[in-house]
């Protein structure tokens, strides 16, 4: 695997059909990988975008490039998310980060971590910009979940719970947001070319004292049929379209790029 962050990249024309002129999104953890990738894609769309990261060099730098706005906030802290914008029509929940230890091993530190960013954040930026969202009769929330918010994985207890829980705030997020035109959904990637995963396959690798190309194929790619990563830019295709104009009935829904992974 490659090392390093790949350049930033450049905002391309939207698909016909999918313009989001006069639409404000927010997207955290949209400094690096996944959320770089969709405030991109929500950007050349037409959207204006809140770029939101507790990494104030690289949020700064997607927001310069795609005309957006930075946020540098810890979403760890609770406090902070009333420091961003309630006034949004897209909202992507994407920040997260990932441990692998056994569970009788796993930090208890790093567990409520886990849980303060990837389920109690989302849970507050929902709860912030919905009123918005309802009063305006139109809203997206996509939540950038996992195949291990469908499946469970050994030495992950932090992400799968975590992961599990975003499935059930979506859920509910879809039943109120309804009657109101909200749509809240989960997208459901395997592994994904981003830092995080890499890092995840240097940990894989010690734990296993295997090479990095052998956790890849025999760890990482053991359940998917489609012997790959997912690129960024992939999972951002299917978070554009989920705001588009066509999936106003798609809600609650958990939608898997897994390359097959749940399908065995």
């Amino acid at each position: 695997m490659t090392s390093g962050s790949p350049p930033v990249p450049r905002a391309t024309a939207a698909p016909e059909g999918l313009g989001l002129a006069g639409r404000t999104a927010m997207v955290t953890g949209a400094g690096s990988g996944i959320g770089r990738a969709c405030a991109s894609a929500l950007a050349a769309a037409g959207a204006r975008v809140h770029v939101v990261d507790m990494d104030a060099a690289a949020a700064k730098a997607v927001a310069g490039t795609i005309g957006g706005q930075a946020h540098v906030v810890d979403l760890a802290r609770a406090e902070t998310v009333a420091e961003l914008p309630a006034d949004v029509d897209i909202l992507v929940n994407n920040a997260g980060l990932q441990h692998v230890a056994p569970l009788t091993e796993f930090p208890p530190d790093r567990f409520a971590l886990m849980q303060r960013v990837m389920v109690h954040a989302p849970f507050l930026l929902i709860r912030r910009t919905m009123p918005y969202m309802r009063a305006r009769g139109w809203g997206r929330i996509v939540n950038i979940s996992s195949v291990h918010g469908l499946r469970a994985s050994a030495y992950k207890a932090g992400y799968v719970t975590a992961k599990h829980a975003l499935e059930g705030l979506s859920k509910v997020a879809a039943l109120e947001g309804a009657p109101h035109g909200v749509t809240s959904n989960c997208v459901n990637p395997g592994y994904v070319r981003t830092p995080l995963v890499e890092r995840q396959i240097e940990a894989q690798a010690a734990a296993h004292g295997i090479d990095a190309a052998q956790v890849v194929s025999e760890v990482l790619l053991s359940r998917s049929a489609v012997k790959r990563l997912i690129e960024p830019e992939e999972v951002a295709a299917a978070v554009l379209w989920l705001c588009g104009p066509h999936t106003g009935y798609v809600t609650g829904a958990s939608i898997p790029l897994d390359g097959g992974w749940t399908a065995a």
